[in-house]
């Protein structure tokens, strides 16, 4: 059956002003409660937001899943047996992985073997942000968060190709099916889209922490503004060492590590 040509032209017309308007905008009927939320400022007041990871309190729970548990669930993160197939917002890997750049033959063999908890860096110089050619990935001026609209992902994997972290997974079949129990709070994604963590910006829009904070029994992740100088990030960095996830790309990450 044919299509109206006046219907097609409205139609592309109207495809066209949302590509070319930056950070989407909520519509009508079409968009979920929480991806609404992140046009909205959070009501915490961050202007610049960062985490601390102590992966020394991390390792005292040995085999402890409890953020990544907490974060998977409150996002309907599926599960998939093929490793091939994986979608992860927050995953542990071993260090000397995660951190070769830091690695020196002096490091205790526990430190090189022993896991790091890792998720998208939120960087101040995103390079997936550069590439995406749709606009469904971009920081937000407010807060720092690096976003993503899976409305409007076109599948192309530009920014998982550009994303140095690994933080990015590709839904390369439907992920409801393998979703044990879908939390109705927040939308569900499709084949064809990539995801990745997103700082928990619906939450910070309530006031709430990140399900990761919230669920780390250890007090091991930290969660506050850089731009606070009384926030208790800025007081851990201020009086600790850390380290980040290859600074040497000029990406600015804002996850560090207390190793």
């Amino acid at each position: 059956m044919g299509i109206d040509r006046r219907k097609f032209l409205k139609v592309a017309g109207c495809a066209a002003l949302g590509i070319a308007g930056g950070a989407p905008a909520a519509m009508k009927g079409g968009i979920s409660t929480a991806l609404a939320s992140s046009t909205k400022k959070s009501t915490h007041g961050g202007k610049r937001w960062a985490m601390v990871i102590d992966l020394r309190k991390c390792h005292k729970a040995d085999g402890c899943q409890d953020c990544i548990d907490a974060c998977h669930v409150t996002h309907n993160v599926p599960k998939f047996e093929d490793p091939k197939e994986e979608i992860k917002w927050i995953w542990k890997e071993e260090f000397g992985h995660a951190f070769h750049g830091q690695e020196h033959e002096y490091a205790k063999e526990s430190l090189k073997h022993s896991p790091a908890l890792l998720l998208c860096n939120h960087c101040d110089n995103p390079p997936c942000v550069k590439v995406c050619p749709t606009q469904a990935t971009w920081k937000r001026e407010e807060d720092g968060i690096v976003m993503m609209d899976w409305h409007r992902c076109i599948g192309c994997r530009y920014c998982v190709a550009a994303c140095p972290y690994g933080s990015r997974s590709f839904n390369w079949r439907d992920p409801r099916p393998n979703i044990e129990d879908i939390h109705a709070e927040f939308p569900t994604r499709t084949r064809g889209v990539v995801e990745k963590c997103t700082f928990c910006e619906e939450r910070l829009a309530k006031g709430q922490i990140p399900s990761c904070v919230e669920a780390c029994k250890e007090n091991a992740i930290v969660f506050g503004d850089l731009e606070d100088p009384n926030s208790e990030v800025r007081a851990i960095l201020g009086e600790n060492f850390t380290i980040r996830r290859k600074p040497e790309l000029g990406t600015k990450p804002e996850v560090y590590y207390l190793v």
